[in-house]
């Protein structure tokens, strides 16, 4: 068992929150009961995630997509308010990490992705370092890595470009992070890997010759939580669960 407001001031040095300047805040973002027994982990703080965690018996719901994004409608009504109301009638806490937790260089979303396709990061590039880039020990078709990405990830993947081409040097940011492929492509990489795509995202992979796979947003976020949550789990003597609520994109 452990205070909230103990594991939140912990939570934020660990994810060094001070560094960024994010588009929602980062940390406890609605306050429930004050003592944490059980965490539940996943992506985005969905209706479908706060029934399913209160059903775990949550006292805490850690995810990647919280609450409050900057430019959103202020007023607490429709989706909003439902999804507020049923954290206080629980007094459920809800902790949200959007960029330091995919930055962090043991948690991240991208270390963690890299890891589980067996790719080292070598450097990090990029605003707030979100891009991470590797060099593999032998060059792989296309396909193969494709292949790699659906077998690891459990779903299909988008893939542009030459199926034959062989891949020495990667690139990859998780998530919504399309927009970055011309900085992905600077690095001189045969392969940029991210969640989404965008119709221009095919034309600047053909006219620049660095091939692109969308293995999808929620999928390759899957996991620099799960990490968090087991290592908070850890620390605190806590016990953790992650709840994968399936999302297509």
């Amino acid at each position: 068992m452990v205070k909230i407001n103990e594991l939140n001031h912990y939570t934020q040095q660990l994810m060094q929150v001070a560094r960024f300047k994010d588009y929602c805040p980062n940390g406890l973002q609605v306050e429930g009961r004050a003592e944490i027994n059980k965490i539940v982990t996943g992506v985005t703080a969905s209706m479908a995630l706060l029934e399913a965690a209160q059903q775990a018996g949550a006292d805490l719901i850690l995810v990647h997509h919280g609450y409050f994004w900057r430019n959103e409608a202020p007023e607490l009504v429709g989706v909003k308010q439902k999804r507020i109301k049923f954290l206080l009638q629980y007094e459920i806490n809800l902790m949200a990490y959007h960029l330091p937790l995919d930055v962090h260089a043991e948690f991240g979303n991208n270390v963690q992705l890299g890891r589980l396709l067996g790719f080292e990061a070598q450097n990090y590039v990029g605003a707030d370092d979100l891009i991470a880039y590797a060099e593999l020990d032998e060059g792989l078709p296309l396909s193969a890595i494709a292949a790699l990405l659906e077998q690891r990830l459990g779903r299909s993947v988008l893939t542009i470009g030459d199926a034959a081409q062989v891949i020495k040097r990667v690139a990859w940011c998780t998530g919504a992070a399309q927009g970055y492929i011309d900085q992905a492509v600077a690095q001189g990489v045969d392969l940029y890997i991210s969640g989404e795509i965008s119709e221009q995202t095919v034309h600047q992979a053909l006219e620049t010759g660095v091939a692109y796979i969308s293995a999808g947003h929620h999928a390759t976020e899957r996991y620099g939580v799960q990490a968090l949550g087991k290592h908070l789990a850890e620390k605190f003597n806590l016990e953790h669960e992650f709840i994968d609520i399936h999302n297509p994109v």
